[in-house]
């Protein structure tokens, strides 16, 4: 299912002394099964974006198309676009409040016409999803669970109402690196298997560069890359200057290009990085031969 964002912009509080342009003529697509980061400073504009591509938000102009539905007309069924596009906020497990587990996940599909037979399928079927064992979960209390349970058990809940596309915003925000782990390999499996779109905003780099096919970069409501998340990383002096970081291990491998030029800098994970350092070895071998 794709996405197509056409010229959009949105300002907040507009006319008023407080005005805060959020988004300035914004334009991007998002095909069919790719996983997009998105990365940005606070107050760049991320979370307002998300919340445009489900309809939560209209923007002042610009138009926005899922699946070949504009979603910005005014006689547009919202309730047809969100069983599409499954919106995930930072710390979703605040939005918890039923007293077990299986009803708070069938909460969301309840609410788009879902019952009987096909709710029960719909809430088993994504609470194992997300690597919870339904059977031992389904009766506690959502409150008593850990923190990166009560973040799946949430996920859930939005899984459950079938969407084509996940957008998650910063959903690894918190936890501790158990739990931080599990739940990116949830949404890892997600993507593989259940061939989700995926749109996925995060300030830890590491995550972005892991997860993504392809990163986009807002500065102040303004979209200024988009590309192959390697090409984005490569650009690391820009995003310095932008005030983002670049993944830790790409920061080590700078350190020693620094050094000693003949290092490859550009690498953007531990496997690459032993492979840079590797061939470096091997040649400063051969140099003393």
């Amino acid at each position: 299912m794709s996405i197509e964002v056409k010229n959009i912009n949105h300002i907040y509080a507009e006319g008023l002394p407080f005005e805060t342009v959020a988004l300035h003529d914004v334009s991007f697509t998002v095909d069919d099964g790719e996983f997009v980061g998105i990365i940005g400073h606070t107050g760049s504009g991320k979370s307002t974006l998300l919340q445009h591509l489900n309809g939560l938000l209209k923007p002042g102009s610009g138009e926005i198309v899922i699946d070949g539905t504009v979603i910005t007309s005014n006689d547009v069924k919202m309730t047809e676009i969100r069983k599409k596009v499954g919106l995930v906020f930072q710390y979703p497990e605040y939005q918890l409040f039923e007293e077990t587990v299986e009803k708070d996940v069938a909460f969301g599909p309840k609410n788009l016409g879902i019952y009987g037979e096909e709710l029960g399928k719909a809430v088993k079927e994504s609470i194992e999803l997300v690597g919870l064992d339904y059977e031992r979960i389904k009766d506690r209390s959502p409150f008593d669970l850990s923190g990166g349970q009560k973040r799946r058990v949430a996920i859930a809940g939005v899984i459950a109402m079938k969407p084509k596309i996940l957008i998650l915003d910063e959903p690894t925000a918190g936890l501790d690196p158990k739990a931080h782990m599990e739940l990116l390999d949830t949404i890892k499996k997600l993507h593989k298997e259940e061939n989700m779109t995926i749109i996925f905003v995060s300030h830890n780099m590491d995550d972005i560069v892991k997860l993504s096919d392809r990163v986009m970069v807002l500065v102040d409501g303004n979209l200024v890359m988009n590309d192959k998340s390697v090409n984005v990383f490569t650009r690391w002096e820009e995003l310095k200057e932008i005030g983002l970081n670049v993944p830790q291990i790409t920061e080590f491998m700078k350190g020693l290009e620094k050094r000693d030029s003949r290092i490859n800098g550009n690498v953007f994970s531990i496997q690459d990085a032993a492979k840079s350092i590797k061939k470096y070895i091997d040649n400063k071998r051969q140099d003393t031969l």
